[in-house]
């Protein structure tokens, strides 16, 4: 297909995603303009702009559009802000982030996927800070960051990824049981220390340390 199309089936996803209730500007504009068929392979480039997500590999997945977009509001970040992304997967939400002017920070366990997402990402021109390596601890380096997205499920939250953000900071992240769905939090980071908010039912691939452990 060529980039006529695509832009048009972008534009029919947006729509979709705002008319299930995500409304923020810039998550928008950021969906609108990242090509989400360059991030999935080429037997799935059908389906990419599909409210659902899709196989990329060594039993990962790139998550629905919607989720996308629901999990990057809820960090309510504005331009400039550093941002961890912990399961880089294929650098689509990674994408959006850096469309939407963020520093980004990316951790990826699996080294295929590593690999695949720093290509697309410098092909596509997008400045992510990418990161081999166990995003069970975050990447402390950098820390505080602004923001924290998580982008596979562990059973708890990690105290790593609490630790690394800063305060009125906001980690999203799907908590619950590996084999079955899980709940989306938004926490937020006070002086009195953690708020949740409940953003509802999700299926996310597992968030495991990489020695292994009980997340």
């Amino acid at each position: 297909m060529d980039e006529i199309v695509w832009a048009k089936e972008r534009e029919e996803m947006v729509t979709l995603i705002r008319q299930r209730g995500v409304r923020t500007p810039a998550v928008l504009a950021a969906l609108t303009r990242v090509p989400r068929h360059q991030f999935v392979p080429p037997e799935y480039q059908t389906y990419a702009y599909g409210d659902h997500p899709l196989p990329i590999g060594y039993g990962q997945t790139i998550s629905q559009p919607y989720i996308v977009a629901l999990m990057t509001e809820a960090l309510h970040l504005q331009p400039g802000a550093r941002v961890l992304e912990i399961g880089t997967g294929s650098g689509y939400q990674a994408a959006i982030l850096a469309e939407m002017g963020m520093d980004v920070y990316s951790v990826e366990k699996i080294p295929e996927l590593h690999a695949q997402a720093q290509r697309v990402l410098e092909r596509l021109g997008y400045r992510v800070h990418l990161r081999l390596g166990d995003g069970y601890a975050g990447w402390e380096d950098y820390a505080p960051y602004d923001g924290i997205i998580v982008t596979a499920a562990p059973v708890e939250v990690p105290p790593a990824l609490v630790a690394q953000l800063a305060l009125n900071g906001y980690l999203v992240i799907p908590v619950g049981p590996r084999s079955s769905y899980q709940t989306l939090w938004q926490i937020r980071k006070t002086t009195e220390g953690l708020e949740y908010r409940d953003l509802g039912g999700v299926a996310f691939v597992p968030l495991v340390p990489v020695l292994g452990g009980s997340g």
